[in-house]
């Protein structure tokens, strides 16, 4: 992920990059509804949030100017392609006759007509670590590590578990006393009672009103399944989650599997997927939901990210699909701690590179300095040389501009995170026409990516290296030190990723358009 320079670009990227600003330019009141639904769209000169000033580069740059569709594949746990702000703008595969059950364009996926799902019928999986120990011991470093991994976890969890079983209780008793099922924190402070168990559950419930707002149910209901979801399938060593599939995951050649639903059976767990595509591509100016980042896109859904850790075999495969039915750019909001089959993945990259396709990768949510820790998907064998020059891994952005920017679960790291992008409280589409608020660097990622795809489209020309350069450059520059991590430790900017800089849309499509002039000028450069 080191800065590699491109020679045209060098002659101008310091007077195309904007001035390094500071913190007073932070908003000093709160952002209203409107503006929370699209922070990641506004500018922070203009309206001091530090979002990527897209709709300054659509009211500035791009009006009336032409543009070339550009597929951006979306690699995740599947897209609700029958949503009302993304049905207009799906990937529909020309060169296939829809339900004949037969594989027409002959690349081995059978009326594969808006995308693949390389997990069929499957959902819930086991996280990697579990996936290796369960496995036979053979001495090496990785199986102890992961055993070591696992028992961590699996005590962590079972103290969760505890835990919120006793919010759940509160939230109960509560209800029970109140006789209402839905009440506030007037209601619950209106509680007068010398019964132990109810004092104590309203306290724990107040404090779940503090901290969660009028949202606190839906905290609460979230954080049991996530909970519950680690117990009954991520870390359960009985659990087999492939067994639907059909396939063997440690064998590269075994390719013919899954089908072309490129959503999960239950939609509600295509949400990451569903809400991904929107960030790129939801329809813009259509009065309904949020606006995608990409005006001229179509999202090729390809379904190989379960609910637990990706098969490496999927993910390489998945790359690849996307990469031959045209994908220009690639959004892969995903990761993990261990890869056992992490050379397949290199090679998908290394093919994307070959067929000019950015990719672009999420850091991770584990808020952990990834230069020494472990986290896969990566474009390095030694966290310190690239083995492409098409890949771009983002962290993410809080909406408030100053010390605490960065998301405190972002993964960072000054060689192996290439630049920041808005990912938290981003609004965009969830399954059953449905939009919602998530975070995380996965939202970070579809952002950029949306960014890349815009200049794919008004700059066709471009390749996909000097795309991932352009973003990177073209970025706005933070001067301040900044908090990171799980450890709320205090570094430089500049140490926190690569570029150290944000991602600014604007900026991106000015250096492109001149990069694009100059390239057409001295065509051998």
């Amino acid at each position: 992920m080191k800065l590699i320079k491109i020679a045209v670009l060098s002659l101008f990227s310091l007077a195309m990059t904007a001035q390094t600003l500071d913190k007073s330019l932070a908003k000093k009141t709160p952002l209203t509804e409107s503006d929370l639904q699209r922070w990641s769209h506004l500018d922070l000169i203009k309206d001091s949030i530090p979002g990527m000033s897209v709709d300054k580069a659509y009211a500035e740059l791009l009006k009336n100017k032409k543009s070339t569709k550009v597929i951006v594949g979306v690699i995740d746990s599947g897209v609700d392609i029958n949503h009302d702000d993304l049905k207009s703008v799906i990937w529909t595969n020309k060169k296939e006759i829809p339900g004949n059950g037969i594989d027409d364009d002959k690349n081995g996926y059978i009326d594969d007509v808006h995308g693949w799902n390389f997990l069929g019928e499957s959902n819930n999986e086991n996280l990697e670590l579990v996936r290796i120990i369960k496995k036979v011991d053979d001495g090496s470093e990785m199986y102890k590590a992961a055993l070591a991994d696992y028992e961590k976890k699996n005590d962590k969890m079972g103290k969760e578990k505890f835990q919120v079983d006793f919010i759940v209780a509160a939230d109960k008793n509560v209800r029970e006393y109140l006789k209402k099922d839905d009440y506030t924190a007037e209601d619950v402070n209106g509680i007068n009672t010398t019964d132990k168990k109810i004092y104590q559950s309203k306290m724990v419930m107040l404090s779940m009103i503090e901290q969660a707002g009028s949202g606190f149910r839906d905290e609460i209901n979230d954080y049991k399944e996530y909970i519950y979801d680690q117990a009954n399938f991520n870390l359960n060593k009985e659990f087999d989650g492939r067994k639907p599939v059909g396939d063997n995951p440690d064998d590269f050649t075994d390719k013919k599997y899954g089908n072309n639903v490129v959503y999960s059976k239950d939609r509600k767990d295509s949400l990451h997927g569903t809400h991904v595509a929107g960030i790129i591509a939801q329809v813009r100016g259509n009065g309904i939901g949020g606006d995608g980042v990409a005006n001229n896109v179509e999202i090729l859904p390809v379904r190989a990210v379960p609910n637990g850790d990706e098969y490496d075999k999927d993910i390489a495969l998945a790359i690849r699909y996307a990469v031959d039915n045209g994908a220009k750019v690639i959004n892969g909001s995903f990761g993990k701690d261990y890869s056992p089959h992490k050379e397949w993945v290199w090679d998908a990259m290394k093919y994307a590179e070959s067929k000019d396709v950015l990719l672009v990768f999420a850091a991770g949510n584990d808020g952990k300095d990834i230069d020494v820790e472990p986290s896969f998907p990566a474009d390095t064998k030694d966290k310190k040389t690239e083995i492409t020059k098409n890949v771009l891994t983002i962290g993410a952005l809080d909406n408030a501009f100053g010390e605490n920017m960065i998301a405190d679960f972002s993964n960072f790291g000054q060689k192996n995170v290439d630049i920041f992008s808005p990912g938290v409280k981003i609004y965009a589409t969830v399954p059953d026409n449905k939009f919602k608020y998530e975070q995380g660097t996965s939202m970070a990622s579809p952002n950029v990516a949306g960014v890349a795809a815009l200049i794919r489209s008004y700059y066709p020309k471009l390749k996909a290296a000097q795309v991932k350069q352009i973003i990177m450059q073209s970025g706005t520059p933070v001067s301040f030190d900044v908090v990171v991590g799980k450890t709320a430790e205090k570094m430089p900017f500049s140490k926190t990723c690569v570029s150290g800089k944000i991602v600014n849309a604007y900026n991106a499509l000015k250096m492109a358009d001149k990069l694009s002039k100059k390239t057409k000028k001295s065509p051998k450069l």
